[in-house]
This record gives C-alpha cells, structure tokens and sequence, in this order.
C-alpha cells in the first residue's frame, strides 16, 4: 500500500483544520449578523416610540438638536 509523505500529510491535515476554522468563523459570524440585524430592527422600533412619545410632548412639527436638546418649531419647512 503506498502513503504519502509525512510532510505531505502533515500540509493537507494543517490545509483541512484552517478551512474547519474558517467555517466556524463565517458560522459565528453570521450568527453575529443576524443579531445586529434583530438588534437594529428592535432600535428602530424603539425610536419610533420615543419620536411618538416626543412628538405628543412639542408637538409633530418639533425639530430636536440631538447634540444640544434645544428644540426648535419648524414652520412652513423651515426651522424657526
């Protein structure tokens, strides 16, 4: 029976548990993506609460600075 080298052996088998360790990688990651994906549709949903609840207290045409919290009435499309 012939066999390969142990050189040759040893290639393939270092070759076959890197591919193996890029699997679980892309795996993980895709995971990691699905959730970022979930959390971003959660934050989305989130926002649009806190805009309803801001919008009830200064009103839907309310233009808020997010850096400030000054809010400012926007008038005919222009902020006033």
């Amino acid at each position: 029976m012939k066999k390969i080298t142990d050189a040759e052996l040893k290639r393939l088998n270092d070759l076959n548990s890197e591919f193996n360790t890029i699997k679980t990688q892309l795996g993980d990651l895709t995971l990691q993506k699905h959730g970022l994906i979930l959390r971003v549709q959660e934050l989305k949903g989130e926002f649009q609460t806190a805009e309803e609840d801001l919008m009830q207290t200064y009103g839907k045409d309310a233009v808020i600075n997010l850096e400030t919290g000054e809010v400012k009435q926007k008038e005919n499309g222009e902020d006033k």
